[in-house]
């Protein structure tokens, strides 16, 4: 039996570990985030050649799989879902109470409802704090991915998909802004498959 003393270090030793990959790609640089996607790489290269170095396409979405797959089970099972759905139902009948109170002039109404806020401030503050644990969980598999993602099309110059409306698009142009096409083509994959898998396990409700 896993103590509760165990759970707790390793707990706030994933935590470190997410916040540190977080803080490590944006502040030491490319030479950091290229090391990175080289170290995964040595994980991701079987599945590569298994589905063909060149299939872009494949090699983004089984990416966008493994990402969706992982983050949707963590949010299941560290997000208090129930408290999530009471905390905004209660804030949204707080806030039309507010505003009846409000148009009325009831000022006892009104300080009733004050009082209220402040427990309410409160769950809203867990809440935010069982949203941002997921965040560092999920990092410590989906940041390293990307850099690998970003260091694997890199080093194929000339990689290049068709995109609906697009055409034929260098997956390393800009897309929008400093978005390259490969980043928008992965992002758009994860949300679509995201959805599916959270409705399959029944994440947050949807």
């Amino acid at each position: 039996m896993v103590s509760a003393e165990f759970k707790k270090k390793a707990d706030h030793m994933l935590l470190a570990l997410g916040l540190s990959l977080m803080v490590g790609i944006m502040v030491l640089g490319q030479d950091f985030r290229e090391a990175l996607g080289a170290a995964v790489g040595i994980l991701m290269d079987p599945l590569v050649n298994l589905v063909g170095e060149s299939n872009f396409h494949l090699i983004l979405f089984i990416m966008a799989a493994i990402t969706a797959l992982y983050a949707s089970l963590i949010q299941k099972y560290t997000i208090d879902w129930d408290l999530m759905r009471n905390t905004q139902e209660s804030m949204r009948v707080f806030q039309k109470e507010y505003r009846e109170a409000q148009i009325a002039n009831n000022t006892a109404l009104m300080k009733k409802l004050e009082e209220q806020r402040t427990k309410m401030m409160a769950d809203q503050m867990e809440m935010s704090k069982q949203q941002f644990k997921p965040m560092a969980y999920i990092s410590i598999i989906s940041l390293p991915l990307f850099m690998w993602a970003y260091h694997f099309i890199s080093g194929h110059a000339g990689a290049a998909l068709n995109f609906p409306f697009w055409g034929h698009q260098v997956l390393t142009d800009k897309a929008f802004g400093p978005i390259q096409y490969w980043i928008f083509w992965y992002f758009i994959i994860s949300l679509a498959v995201s959805q599916l898998i959270r409705k399959a396990l029944d994440v947050g409700g949807v």
